[in-house]
């Protein structure tokens, strides 16, 4: 199904062509003044240097053409050379009944369906999420469903940090408590246990401990760099322990993600590609690219374009040890493999775009990924306080994730029984709870989602949470709402499935209509931009025309019923579009509010 606003440009580019006029002329945008019209054409001033004639001259004879025109109600030429037209309702009308019975409402998905594999989340195993992954894993998720919804083949994996210093230090600190286990005699050679000797609880108390202690004593950090690195070359002991981390840390982070409506399709690690990255290593120094510098081995990404300095990707450090160069470039090996992904997309923190254009450029070079395979990195701004700075607990410490949760969920149930307080009625306290669950979850998703992903953004509980405004408990409410005047109307004796939109009777029906049009067109930005942030622009703009008109219409207690129904026949698509929208920003609208 066509864009409306290409429907709009080939009526009037007809137009120029039958007047004499290049037709490219008559390419269509949304009005910059909605004061005096809905849609603008300015080819008219493009065209007046081409065929040496005044602007306004090309705009009038244009607007002759239109006469009379099945799409345009109105259009004429204005000083010095612009298009001014509004669209007919009954145009507006055919094209939303097309919507409401196409898939999708009629968006085009690209074909061939293009395999996508997002790398995301990125935690690191034995430490608890904290809100510095609270943007890849939301960001993450909503271009992982915009992508599938445009109809890509996308995998969405966490890629674990399961293969640095951290295991090291826990191994080390493990040690020095329990010294006797097993694991840490060579000699034996039989069968591990298979439980952990460790809960999460005391994992995630050995980490910070043997953190500091490796910071304040150098002995204690070579022990553990020495541990790393046993772990890292397959020492049975030491890799027998880093798999219980693992598997004790990923039910917990588990549990963290599902309170964020977040799911990983692959949860591998960097741990998972040990056994490629010595046929790797062996392979770039084959093919010439790999040599060694200062007793490291490197490969040299630089372009002669380069305005910049790009140092040297670095594959092994001068001990032999892998960096996080050495795993990605082996896991980009690994996918390309199991996976032959068209398009490779990467989500982190935006102060690693130095890394990431170094190993995009060894991939390219050293033929691991094809030749017209994408590689696009996203880098994402700081989530800060209200000074401006990185956000933190009171205390001045990083906040756990499901504290953040558990706070803003605090809030909203506040502000829920609050509401039915001030409204004079009771309200049900496991529902309330769950409602304030669902609700808080749509205010830190839309407060973080409508914010452009690389800039930095100032999280404002206060703001994030309230039902006015441009925030998520808003649009919740706006969809509520509808559902509510839906569900009236059925207990009138209405039936939903009979109604059919009708053409508008008044300018904010008809500003509503014009809103839901926009859908496909800014589904398909979203996707080719990889920008979630457009389609909070979009809902926002989309339920504030929904308030407006229904303040102004008595929508239950019209007594013609043809224009009753096509009323409700429009609320039911916007419901519709609103409730897909939040779908691919990652979260959902309760029944009642």
């Amino acid at each position: 199904m066509q864009k409306i606003l290409d429907l709009i440009s080939e009526e009037v580019q007809k137009a120029f062509e039958a007047a004499g006029y290049d037709k490219e002329l008559g390419k269509v945008t949304l009005s910059n003044r909605p004061d005096l019209c809905e849609y603008q054409c300015n080819g008219a001033m493009a065209g007046a240097k081409k065929y040496h004639k005044a602007p306004i001259m090309i705009a009038q004879e244009v607007a002759d053409r239109l006469a009379g025109s099945d799409v345009l109600a109105e259009v004429s030429a204005a000083a010095p050379g612009f298009l001014n037209m509004k669209v007919k309702e009954t145009f507006v009308r055919d094209y939303l009944r097309e919507m409401r019975e196409s898939e999708k409402f009629g968006l085009e998905v690209p074909k061939p369906a293009k395999k996508i594999i997002i790398d995301y989340g990125g935690p690191n195993v034995a430490k608890p999420l904290h809100v510095g992954h609270l943007r890849s894993a939301i960001i993450g998720e909503s271009i992982k469903r915009i992508c599938r919804y445009a109809g890509c083949d996308i995998i969405g994996d966490i890629h674990l940090g399961d293969w640095g210093l951290q295991m090291g230090l826990i191994i080390t600190e493990l040690q020095k408590r329990q010294p006797d286990l097993i694991y840490f005699d060579d000699s034996y050679e039989g069968e591990y246990p298979k439980e952990a000797p460790f809960t999460i609880s005391e994992l995630e108390e050995i980490y910070p401990t043997a953190s500091a202690k490796s910071k304040e004593d150098e002995a204690y950090k070579a022990e553990a760099m020495e541990a790393t690195y046993k772990f890292q070359n397959g020492v049975r002991g030491y890799w027998a322990l880093g798999k219980h981390i693992i598997h004790v840390s990923i039910p917990d982070l588990k549990r963290n993600y599902e309170n964020l409506n977040v799911e990983f399709e692959l949860w591998k690690g960097e741990s998972d590609v040990r056994d490629i990255i010595p046929v790797m290593v062996e392979d770039m120094k084959k093919g010439g690219y790999a040599y060694e510098s200062d007793g490291a081995l490197v490969v040299d990404v630089k372009e002669e374009t380069d305005t910049k300095e790009v140092p040297p990707c670095m594959i092994l450090k001068s001990d032999g040890a892998s960096l996080y160069n050495t795993t990605d470039l082996a896991t980009i090996m690994d996918r390309m493999e199991h996976y032959q992904p068209d398009k490779l997309i990467y989500l982190t923190d935006k102060r690693q775009e130095l890394h990431f254009e170094q190993v995009f450029r060894c991939a390219r070079k050293t033929g691991l990924v094809n030749e017209d395979t994408e590689m696009v990195y996203i880098g994402f701004g700081t989530m800060n306080g209200k000074d401006g700075k990185p956000f933190k607990t009171r205390e001045g410490g990083v906040m756990r994730l499901e504290n953040l949760i558990r706070e803003i969920n605090e809030e909203m149930l506040r502000k829920i029984r609050e509401n039915a307080e001030t409204k004079g009625y009771t309200v049900d306290e496991k529902e309330a709870e769950e409602t304030a669950k669902v609700v808080g979850l749509a205010a830190i998703k839309y407060g973080d989602l409508s914010n452009q992903a690389s800039k930095d953004y100032i999280f404002d509980m206060d703001r994030f949470t309230s039902f006015e405004g441009d925030t998520g408990p808003y649009i919740l409410y706006t969809i509520v709402r509808i559902k509510s005047i839906l569900s009236k109307f059925a207990e009138q004796g209405g039936v939903l499935t009979d109604t059919v939109i009708e053409a508008a009777v008044n300018d904010s029906e008809k500003s509503l209509m014009l809103e839901a049009a926009k859908f496909n067109a800014v589904m398909e930005g979203a996707y080719e931009e990889i920008a979630p942030h457009r389609i909070c622009a979009y809902i926002y703009d989309l339920a504030n025309a929904f308030n407006h008109f229904y303040h102004e219409t008595k929508i239950l207690t019209e007594e013609d019923m043809q224009k009753k129904s096509g009323w409700i026949a429009l609320l039911i698509l916007t419901r519709d579009i609103l409730e897909t929208c939040i779908d691919l920003l990652g979260f959902s609208a309760p029944e009642r509010m």
